[in-house]
């Protein structure tokens, strides 16, 4: 296992379209693992092969259930591979969201509050089930990514901009601050 990079905005690999998994092998199984690692160092709660470099469409996600301080996270790790959202509810609910990709940035969507999705594990099991609530918005988030979409893409031209630029901005400041 080992952590990868990251890719950030405004990297053109984010806005690449992910080609689908032929086949559930040890390559890719050691690319999930190097995924969990990455996620778990960064830290988030999702995260797609896209953001560290490979245009596959796998996801991993855990949403880690917050501990006391001092203790360890309790982790569910979930993998989708080729996930597909087969039907989802009219009613959207608003989530702050943030990506690893946008470094620091967090606004509101509106994601369907609960889907009916389809994927394979980490072994070429297929799954099938209704999911709702965090991991809803979080699948769909990294869904999103598997289209070269990015959650700043939900938000009004203007509030993407800001988005944007404070990116620059602290990308700027960190660059004069290592020389």
């Amino acid at each position: 296992m080992a952590i990868r990079s990251i890719i950030e905005v405004p990297d053109p690999l984010l806005r690449q379209k992910s080609k689908p998994v032929e086949k559930v092998d040890d390559e890719v199984r050691a690319l999930i693992a190097d995924m969990f690692e990455t996620m778990y160092d960064a830290p988030g709660i999702g995260l797609a092969a896209i953001q560290v470099g490979v245009p596959k469409r796998i996801l991993v996600i855990d949403l880690q259930e917050p501990v006391e301080e001092g203790g360890e996270p309790v982790r569910d790790p979930r993998v989708f591979i080729n996930p597909e959202i087969l039907e989802h509810s009219d009613q959207d609910v608003p989530y702050n969201e943030g990506c690893l990709s946008v470094p620091d940035q967090y606004a509101e969507v509106e994601r369907p509050d609960r889907i009916r999705a389809r994927w394979l594990d980490e072994k070429g099991k297929p799954h099938e089930e209704v999911i709702e609530g965090l991991l809803a918005t979080c699948l769909q988030h990294e869904m999103d990514h598997l289209e070269g979409v990015l959650f700043i893409d939900h938000l009004s031209r203007l509030k993407r901009e800001m988005i944007l630029k404070k990116i620059a901005k602290q990308r700027k400041e960190r660059t004069l601050a290592a020389a």
